[in-house]
């Protein structure tokens, strides 16, 4: 283990850190709010560990996969405690457990609360609980990577543990440009985003905090009821772009160098457009009978099925109230995902497409044994330790769900209540059903069961497999 890379990252995290509550701090002081001086204390903290940790250069900048992951869970877990500073000496949330969580879910563009009562925290407290979802979008190591004179190409280990999918490719010869062009697509959509709401005359503090939970399709409301007190036309714009944030950058960059063709090819993409059509559809028909017209329906469903596939977590009805048939397919939205490599949660489409095509493969082969069946993604064909590692993930992903729901249930809620709790926190989505639904918050359930909670939040964003790393023993050995 290199650990004076590990140590190098991790001061550049709190110095990342220290730089973005400089916005709530203006925030702060254009509203003329006593919260300016919690802001600088936190950012005088987190400046303060940051230079400690970066002022002595490592020697040796070599790291692979085993500190890229080791890094990666490190940053997450730091990043989220200093980030819980500011709602703890505000008065905010005064309970520090509440406090990581509120913040994890924050960062890991989860969108569960503990908080009753949003409208009445200070306009900085709300900015930056806002923040931290668009900041932990696309990836806060993904942010650093452009900045970071690290040399030799050993960026990619970084980039592959903290991005979202089975697989992550460069998208140009450098990791750093790559970064950039992330970066660049991802800010480039949350700006014409931000002035579409104000054309639908949305207030720019609202236009701001919205796009930031969209664009990291996280959901952190900034109104008590979600979405549902806005416009039907701030709703419509807000449903497309968390769609739009839910595919993967790679379609984009394809869009930008003019090559459609490749863009259109992308599997994955026409399955998650193809589901998130059948599943607003369906929905629409079971819930038309609720709403006073089919479009007004259609409006509802389509946004739910956005919000809950891309695991942004935004309401704009309190669809706990619909038939069993609606909820059902929400509940399997919320484990599907997105697509790998954008901003969204979940298992994500491209598993499940490999899943089921190794099942057409494996039924193939029983009735033809010598036949060989490779599985083909866009016209590619899917390596075996591809196809490995994401049964792997889904054995994982299982296990860490059915103990979750298990471990949560000492605090003697009903099972719904329990298992989309899991189901909202491990996939990044936000609200559940029953007791956690769309008007309900998470500050029902015990400090203990907050901790596995927010543990699963980490899981769910880095994957499972970079935090599962570090208690491995053979991770810390040093080379």
């Amino acid at each position: 283990m290199n650990y004076s890379i590990i140590r190098y990252i991790l001061g550049w995290i709190f110095n990342f850190q220290a730089f973005a509550m400089i916005f709530p701090c203006i925030v702060s002081v254009i509203y003329g709010e006593n919260e300016v001086w919690v802001f600088l204390i936190c950012i005088g903290i987190c400046l303060g560990l940051g230079l400690l940790l970066t002022y002595k250069k490592p020697k040796n900048k070599v790291f692979f996969a085993r500190e890229g992951f080791v890094a990666v869970a490190l940053s997450w877990i730091l990043l989220s405690i200093s980030g819980a500073l500011p709602f703890i000496f505000s008065g905010s949330i005064t309970n520090v457990v509440d406090a990581v969580f509120e913040t994890v879910s924050g960062f890991t563009t989860t969108g569960s609360s503990i908080l009753a009562d949003v409208e009445s925290l200070p306009y900085s407290i709300i900015f930056w609980r806002s923040f931290t979802h668009w900041l932990g979008g696309m990836g806060v190591l993904v942010f650093l990577l452009m900045i970071l004179p690290m040399n030799g190409g050993y960026q990619m280990f970084l980039m592959k543990a903290e991005s979202p999918g089975p697989s992550v490719s460069k998208l140009v010869p450098k990791v750093r440009t790559t970064a950039m062009i992330l970066y660049g697509i991802y800010m480039l959509m949350s700006i014409v985003q931000v002035v579409l709401l104000l054309i639908g005359h949305m207030p720019l503090f609202d236009a701001l905090c919205t796009t930031f939970g969209s664009a990291g399709t996280g959901g952190f409301g900034i109104k008590n009821d979600s979405m549902a007190s806005y416009s039907a036309y701030n709703q419509v714009v807000t449903g497309i772009f968390m769609m739009l944030f839910g595919i993967n950058f790679n379609v984009y960059f394809m869009l930008l160098m003019k090559k459609p063709k490749q863009a259109l090819k992308c599997e994955e993409a026409r399955w998650y457009i193809g589901i998130i059509a059948a599943s607003t559809a369906v929905i629409t028909v079971f819930i038309a009978n609720m709403y006073g017209s089919v479009g007004e329906a259609l409006r509802h469903a389509f946004f739910q099925v956005s919000s809950i596939i891309t695991t942004t977590g935004f309401a704009t009805t309190n669809f706990d109230l619909w038939p069993a048939v609606p909820k059902g397919i929400l509940v399997l939205l919320m484990l599907i995902g997105a697509c790998a490599g954008s901003t969204g949660g979940g298992i994500k489409v491209s598993r499940l497409i490999i899943l089921v095509k190794s099942i057409g493969k494996e039924l193939k082969q029983i009735i033809h044994p010598k036949n060989i069946t490779k599985i083909r993604l866009d016209g590619k064909v899917v390596e075996h330790d591809t196809v490995r590692s994401v049964n792997v993930f889904l054995v994982t992903y299982l296990l860490i769900f059915a103990v979750s729901v298990l471990l949560i249930s000492i605090d003697n809620k009903d099972l719904v209540t329990n298992f989309t709790a899991v189901a909202a926190t491990f996939n990044n989505i936000g609200p559940g059903l029953a007791q956690v639904g769309p008007i309900e918050n998470f500050g029902c359930f015990s400090n203990f069961s907050t901790v596995i909670l927010t543990i699963d939040m980490l899981a769910g964003r880095l994957e499972i497999f970079p935090l599962l790393i570090l208690f491995m023993r053979d991770t810390w050995k040093r080379f």
